[in-house]
């Protein structure tokens, strides 16, 4: 296959470079000192694309200048940084890699949550500043008697909702569609949602169909006791609606691994102390990015081998 010309347009971990490096005729766009150029001279040989949210907006403007190309393999089980409307008028697949994340970014969320409810990293930095010789630290809220909504009840949704079930708390969730295979309480709107619950955990898709979709309204639904966790895309959450509601104490905290515009975080969130901020570190152990990184190759492997993609997203399918 060292023959099929596979563009690379920012880095990936170093193992998925040297698997792809060893099967095909890898492009490493990044390096190019004039990327216009190189498209320009090589994009029509490109037939399988590489991507990641670090490659930016993959859309027509790009697939224009690779007419052969048959197949975007994204880095990540989000895929709103891709343009799969477009991918499908072209024929392109486009595949992305779920499973694999599922169970880390569940124990993140899980973490976040306890972190945020707790207080966790407050109660670390009052320990390092020498102030618990002075005085005891605060008492913090607590998850006990609480109900946790999940917006998103799909793969990691149901993971993050059955390790909620061992903390002996309530859950409930909204999507867009009822699930039949689950007994929880299901709210027709985030509003519904919110309005049930305490505690509100993002795990939906990114894209123009969620943008926003914890707006002012549903952070005021959630309450002045009320704790939003956002593991889905920063897009989700209406970030100036949420630094109002948080200094308002229109809601009690939040706990956020994900940011409209990463990796720039509004200097409102790193001044609050009722927010616990993570660099986007769902996914981001060895392990799981390991399996990510086996999965993008092995849908390039399969495609130019086979002609099946493992994992294409539905709009491509």
């Amino acid at each position: 296959m060292t023959d099929i010309s596979i563009l690379m347009p920012a880095p990936m971990p170093e193992p998925v470079i040297a698997a792809l490096d060893a099967r095909f005729t890898l492009h490493r766009l990044w390096e190019q000192p004039d990327a216009d150029a190189f498209l320009a001279a090589h994009g029509t040989a490109i037939r399988g694309l590489a991507a990641n949210t670090l490659a930016g907006p993959v859309g027509a403007a790009l697939f224009d200048r690779l007419p052969a190309l048959e197949i975007v393999a994204n880095f990540g089980v989000g895929y709103d940084n891709i343009d799969a409307g477009a991918a499908a008028a072209r024929g392109i697949v486009v595949t992305n890699t779920p499973g694999v994340l599922d169970a880390e970014v569940a124990d993140l969320a899980i973490g976040l949550l306890l972190a945020t409810i707790r207080r966790l990293p407050q109660a670390d930095r009052y320990v390092r500043d020498g102030r618990w010789e002075d005085a005891p630290f605060p008492l913090s809220p607590t998850l006990r008697g609480r109900t946790v909504g999940i917006l998103g009840l799909g793969a990691i949704g149901q993971q993050i909702a059955r390790r909620l079930e061992g903390f002996d708390v309530a859950v409930a969730y909204h999507q867009r569609t009822r699930r039949d295979d689950v007994a929880y309480p299901y709210h027709d709107t985030p509003v519904a949602l919110a309005q049930a619950c305490d505690v509100l955990i993002a795990i939906v898709p990114g894209g123009a169909a969620t943008r926003h979709l914890v707006d002012a309204e549903v952070l005021a639904a959630l309450g002045p006791d009320g704790i939003l966790v956002n593991v889905a895309r920063g897009s989700v959450v209406d970030q100036p609606a949420l630094i109002a509601a948080l200094r308002d104490r229109t809601i009690l905290a939040a706990g956020l691994d994900v940011y409209a515009d990463e990796p720039h975080v509004p200097p409102e969130l790193r001044a609050m102390e009722n927010v616990v901020l993570l660099p986007h570190l769902g996914s981001a152990s060895e392990h799981t990015r390991a399996a990510m990184g086996q999965l993008v190759v092995d849908n390039l492997l399969s495609w130019f081998g086979r002609g099946t993609a493992l994992t294409p997203v539905p709009e491509t399918a």
